[in-house]
């Protein structure tokens, strides 16, 4: 997991609605495109679920993460 990682997930966490990395990034002051690549990044991983063109928000796999109950050990993040 990248540092911002977490940063998106807790994002989404404390705002439960659909966002593009562009309005992502703005709001937690990470460039757009990186946002957008770690996006992709966690949607692989199912904590992130791509819901339309651009648009993510957060899965139960990722609320799970958030709340300690599964170990980003058993998740399949590629860097």
């Amino acid at each position: 997991m990248a540092p911002v990682d977490y940063e998106i997930l807790l994002f989404f966490d404390e705002h439960p609605i659909q966002v593009s990395p562009k309005v992502l990034a703005a709001n937690i002051d990470y460039d757009r495109q990186y946002v957008g690549k770690r996006c992709g990044t966690l949607a692989d991983a199912d904590l992130l679920e791509s819901v339309g063109t651009g648009l993510y928000q957060l899965t139960n796999t990722g609320t799970a993460y958030l709340e300690g109950e599964l170990d980003v050990s058993e998740l399949e993040i590629d860097e």
